[in-house]
């Protein structure tokens, strides 16, 4: 598991980002990826998946 922290998360259109801890990339994350309900700025462990746009974060749960 990878961790991070939420950059921005729009509840209402279900998505947002979170910054890898490791490498600083911004991470897409869905909210069919959460495990747990994210606010911004929350930390976060995460599995990473090759999306149609790039990495997408999945099993995402705070920490």
């Amino acid at each position: 598991m990878k961790t991070g922290t939420v950059k921005f998360f729009n509840v209402s259109k279900g998505f947002g980002f979170i910054v890898a801890d490791d490498t600083k990339q911004e991470i897409f994350v869905h909210q069919s990826g959460l495990t747990d309900e994210v606010r911004e700025n929350d930390r976060v462990s995460y599995e990473e998946k090759d999306g149609k746009k790039g990495l997408n974060a999945i099993n995402v749960e705070k920490i």
